[in-house]
C-alpha cells in the first residue's frame, strides 16, 4: 500500500532504545495502513524492561507524509495512543502504550509502540455457529465497556485533527465534509448534495447525543484475538471457553455516539445488527461494578424494532462510513480482485442509506 512507511532493523531499534535492545524484528501482517513490527528485546535479569517492558513489543509506524492520506487519517497515531491509554485504564483487553514517537529523528513518520498480545485473530479461525454466537456476545460486551469511557470533545481526537467540536451533531458534519473534501480531491464522484441534506435533516436526531463515549470505530474480526477464558490466550475448542483476548488498531477510534460502533464493525453492512451482539451488549450493562454505554434502541436488530431515531442515526453512519470506503480506494491505490465489488457494495449501500435517510 502506498501509505505504509520502509522501516530498517537500525531505524527499529533506535526507536524502542528507551524501553531496550532490539535484538530480532519482524513485519507483521494485515494491516493496510501503517507499517507493522513484532520486536523482540534483549533479556535481562530479572525478565522484564523498565516499567514491566515485557520481552516482545509492537511498533507501529505511519509515514510523514499526508499527501495520499484522508482528512481524518492525520496525526492518526496520536488517535491510537489516546484510545489505547484510556481503554487500557479501563481494563480493557487492549495493548498498553509503552512509548510514543513523535519526534521524526528515528524514522519518516511517527512510532507508537505497545505491548504484544498473545492470541488467535479470529478473522483467521473457523468457528462454527455456537463458537461464533460466544464472540458476537463477548464483543458486544467489550463494546459496551468501551462505549462506558466518556471525554469532554466529540470527533477524532488527533492532534493533528480539526475534526472535532463540543457538540455531536458539529462534529459530525464536520467529518462528513471532509470526506466530502477528500472525494473532490481524488476525483471521486459521490452525491454529495444528498449527503448533506441527510446530515442537515436529521440534525436534530445528532442532538439526542449528548456525551462524547469512546468507539473504536473498527471491531471486525481482523482487529479481535481470541483465546481461552479459563488459561489465557491460546487456541479453544469448546465454544463455551472462548473469550476476546485482545483488541487491536484503534487509529480510527473517536469520541460519540457508542451506535457509530455498529457501523464501524461491519462497514460493508446495511440490515440487521447481530442479535448475539445487542445480546452482549445489554448483559454488560446488568453486569455489577460495570458502567457500559448507554441503551442502543435498536430493538432485536431488526429494522423496525425499537427506536426509529436511533435506525436513523445508524444509517447517517453507515452512510459516512461508505464514503470513506469508496473514496479511500484511490489513494490507497489498492489492487486486487476485490477491490470492484468492495467499492461496489459501499455505493450500493450509500444509496441505500440515502433513500432510507429522505435525502
Amino acid at each position: 500500500m502506498l501509505t505504509k512507511t520502509s522501516v530498517s532493523h537500525d531505524q527499529l531499534a533506535a526507536i524502542v532504545a528507551p524501553l531496550g535492545e532490539a535484538v530480532r524484528a519482524e513485519a507483521l501482517s494485515g494491516g493496510m495502513f501503517a507499517s507493522v513490527f513484532a520486536v523482540d528485546l534483549a533479556p535481562r535479569p530479572d525478565g522484564c524492561g523498565p516499567d514491566g517492558v515485557p520481552a516482545r513489543v509492537v511498533v507501529k509506524v505511519t509515514g510523514a507524509d499526508t499527501s495520499r492520506l484522508l482528512r481524518y487519517e492525520h496525526g492518526i497515531l496520536t488517535t491510537e495512543d489516546a484510545a489505547y491509554r484510556a481503554a487500557h485504564a479501563a481494563g480493557l483487553p487492549v495493548p498498553r502504550v509503552l512509548h510514543a514517537d513523535l519526534t521524526r529523528a528515528h524514522v519518516d513518520g511517527d512510532a507508537l509502540v505497545v505491548t504484544f498480545l498473545d492470541g488467535a485473530l479470529w478473522s483467521g479461525r473457523e468457528l462454527d455457529a455456537a463458537a461464533t454466537a460466544v464472540v458476537r456476545r463477548g464483543l458486544g460486551s467489550f463494546m459496551a465497556c468501551l462505549h462506558g469511557i466518556t471525554g469532554d470533545r466529540f470527533g477524532y481526537p488527533a492532534r493533528a485533527s480539526d475534526l472535532a467540536a463540543a457538540t455531536w451533531p458539529d462534529a459530525f458534519a464536520r467529518m462528513v465534509g471532509a470526506v466530502l473534501d477528500d472525494a473532490r480531491r481524488w476525483g471521486v464522484e459521490l452525491p454529495e448534495a444528498r449527503v448533506y441534506d441527510a446530515v442537515a435533516r436529521h440534525r436534530d436526531l445528532l442532538a439526542r447525543v449528548t456525551v462524547p463515549r469512546l468507539v473504536h470505530a473498527d471491531l471486525w474480526p481482523g482487529n479481535v484475538l481470541l483465546g481461552r477464558a479459563d488459561d489465557g490466550p491460546g487456541s479453544a475448542d469448546d465454544a463455551d471457553d472462548l473469550a476476546i483476548v485482545g483488541v487491536l488498531d484503534a487509529e480510527r477510534s473517536l469520541w460519540g455516539d457508542p451506535l457509530f460502533e455498529l457501523a464501524g464493525a461491519d462497514q460493508l453492512g446495511a440490515g440487521a445488527v447481530d442479535p448475539d451482539l445487542l445480546a452482549g451488549y445489554a448483559a454488560a450493562g446488568r453486569a455489577p461494578g460495570l458502567e457500559p454505554g448507554p441503551e442502543l434502541g435498536l430493538g432485536d436488530g431488526t429494522p423496525g424494532s425499537g427506536d426509529p431515531g436511533a435506525w436513523t442515526r445508524l444509517s447517517l453512519y453507515r452512510a459516512y462510513l461508505a464514503c470513506l470506503l469508496v473514496v479511500e480506494v484511490v489513494p490507497r491505490a489498492y489492487e486486487g480482485d476485490w477491490v470492484e465489488g468492495y467499492a461496489a457494495t459501499a455505493r450500493a449501500n450509500l444509496g441505500r442509506m440515502l433513500d432510507a435517510l429522505g435525502a
